[in-house]
């Protein structure tokens, strides 16, 4: 019986979770925020890997982002991401040939798929969407049961583990950790798709996931906004991560594993001793943008 659907084994990884005083740990529409230190990563490894699931990993790097960026987030990503799970890493790039070589764990493969170099980042970064929407129909769901979809510009220095395996997955940008609303930075232009007046949380475009079929209606969905606004020769703000913002207020993150959601959370590259004493351990960090000032 598949984990996700055994009430038995959801109940004993509600036993085995702690709860946290110091900081928020449910939504709204209550759906759990984990945080370190509420959950037995044992108990989640146990079960996904009696569920058998598998996980595709989806990073774009192209342009001098290969170059500073994709050896170091491969590596890490092979010490720390889903250790013990078959992953596919796919990496998009315009150079294949520069994508270095990797020495892998058993069930954990690569495949590099040429994309197209665009003049501006942003179009790379509102782009992908497409990019990631076809290359779930055409190969990853015949092989994996969960994507991730990462920006390369960023090093993971912990476990990122099963615990956040779900239908649906959001990261909450550290940046606006504890902000009152007012100062998240959505699209407030009315003639974009992105457009919003308010939301719940601001979520940030570097990490998203869940099943390849959450994915792939989220990333349909934003790159069909995207095209949108083209036609309306409208940008939204923040470009992709605006859209993503939209679609995730209007569809809040549920279903997953504890029958609800997950909303990861990170070490912001610049913080307060205060912030950092909330995070018990950094799961990743971004790298700062020296290429481009």
């Amino acid at each position: 019986q598949s984990f996700k659907l055994n009430e038995t084994y959801l109940l004993n990884i509600l036993s085995h979770s702690r709860s946290r005083a110091d900081v928020q740990t449910n939504t709204s529409w209550n759906a759990p925020i984990i945080w370190d230190g509420m959950f037995d990563p044992d108990v989640f490894d146990q079960g996904h890997k009696q569920d058998q699931s598998t996980v595709a990993l989806t990073v774009f790097a192209v342009g001098r982002y290969l170059d500073a960026y994709l050896g170091t987030f491969l590596n890490s990503s092979e010490q720390y991401f889903m250790v013990g799970l078959p992953v596919t890493f796919y990496v998009f790039t315009d150079v294949p040939e520069k994508v270095p070589n990797m020495k892998l764990a058993p069930q954990r493969s690569l495949k590099v798929i040429k994309v197209e170099r665009h003049s501006r980042w942003q179009d790379i970064s509102m782009m992908r969407m497409k990019t990631i929407s076809d290359v779930i129909e055409s190969d990853i769901r015949h092989h994996s049961t969960y994507v991730f979809c990462f920006d390369v510009d960023q090093v993971f220095t912990g476990r990122f583990g099963s615990e956040a395996l779900g239908e649906s997955v959001a990261l909450l940008h550290a940046h606006f950790y504890n902000l009152p609303k007012h100062r998240f930075t959505y699209d407030r232009n009315p003639k974009s798709k992105a457009y919003m007046e308010t939301g719940d949380f601001y979520y940030h475009a570097a990490v998203f996931g869940g099943t390849w079929q959450s994915v792939k209606a989220m990333a349909d969905a934003c790159y069909q906004s995207i095209m949108e606004d083209k036609q309306n020769n409208v940008e939204a703000l923040w470009h992709d991560e605006s859209h993503l913002n939209k679609y995730l207020w209007l569809h809040n993150p549920a279903g997953c594993s504890l029958l609800s959601s997950f909303c990861l959370w990170v070490c912001p590259i610049q913080t307060f001793s205060q912030k950092i004493q909330q995070f018990f351990c950094c799961r990743f960090l971004y790298i700062p943008r020296i290429l481009f000032g």
